[in-house]
């Protein structure tokens, strides 16, 4: 049965081993930062466990980096990351509700960004279902509009907004 935690010191190492199992990197300290991060309110992060096995993580920052969320107090939903053998499980949509309604505890919006290149079309399709609609400010790369007319590279920094309402009850 699949159980979501907050991040605290157990959950660091083991974290850090099984995303690296899977051959996927985070920079040195990733948890661990995170970890503290949370411990100063600046963000919430949340794993998603099996039998004590880390299974996936999101995290959920109060003032994220991307300015039309910041300005607008819109917390933002970041690093949501399954692992491939659980998904289509649920377990990413279920990431998401914790960070809704923690979100929900200060406001009554909240963002997420998605990448466009071919590996995000499995998360773009799922923030749509969940009912977060496109933020109207277009496409931004590495933080910063995109300009017409202009080349950019079809990378992770390739990136449109989504936002959704809230349910007040």
């Amino acid at each position: 049965m699949i159980q979501i935690v907050e991040l605290n010191t157990i959950w660091v190492d083991v974290c850090q081993t099984e995303f690296s199992r899977m051959g996927w990197t985070k920079p040195e300290g990733y948890f661990p930062a995170c970890l503290e991060q949370q411990q100063r309110n600046d963000i919430v992060f949340y794993v998603a466990v099996e039998d004590g096995h880390y299974v996936g993580h999101v995290k959920l920052v109060w003032r994220p980096d991307y300015v039309h969320f910041r300005e607008a107090g819109i917390p933002e939903i970041q690093d949501l990351n399954v692992l491939p053998a659980y998904r289509k499980q649920g377990i990413g949509t279920r990431l998401i509700q914790c960070c809704e309604a923690t979100a929900a505890t200060r406001g009554d919006h909240i963002g997420i960004g998605v990448g466009l290149h071919p590996g995000y079309n499995a998360a773009q399709r799922l923030y749509s279902k969940l009912g977060y609609i496109l933020d109207g400010h277009g496409v931004h790369y590495d933080g910063i509009p995109v300009e017409e007319r202009q080349s950019y590279r079809f990378d992770d920094e390739l990136i449109i907004h989504f936002s959704k309402e809230l349910s007040s009850s």
